[in-house]
């Protein structure tokens, strides 16, 4: 995964830097992690990260990364660590 094709796609949720930098992290750790593919057959891209995050009910980007990944985890479990806990602001 492209780090700053990713930031770039993230860009439409209007993040704080902070939010931006932490969200991409935890995006590239998760890609890396292979997990998602894994558990969902489907690549992990930029393109999927963000339409999953359109579906979220939160306004701010790292509560909706959190929303998609509390989903995750409810249902194929162990995505806990991929979840946003703090922001640099």
């Amino acid at each position: 995964m492209d780090r700053e094709r990713l930031g770039t796609a993230l860009d439409t949720f209007d993040p704080t830097p902070g939010e931006r930098r932490v969200v991409t992290r935890q995006a590239i750790d998760l890609h890396d992690s292979g997990r998602f593919e894994e558990d969902t057959g489907t690549e992990l891209t930029a393109e999927v990260i963000v339409d999953n995050l359109h579906d979220a009910p939160e306004d701010r980007l790292a509560d909706r990364w959190n929303w998609w990944i509390g989903a995750l985890t409810i249902a194929y479990g162990g995505y806990e660590r991929f979840q946003v806990r703090a922001i640099d602001r």
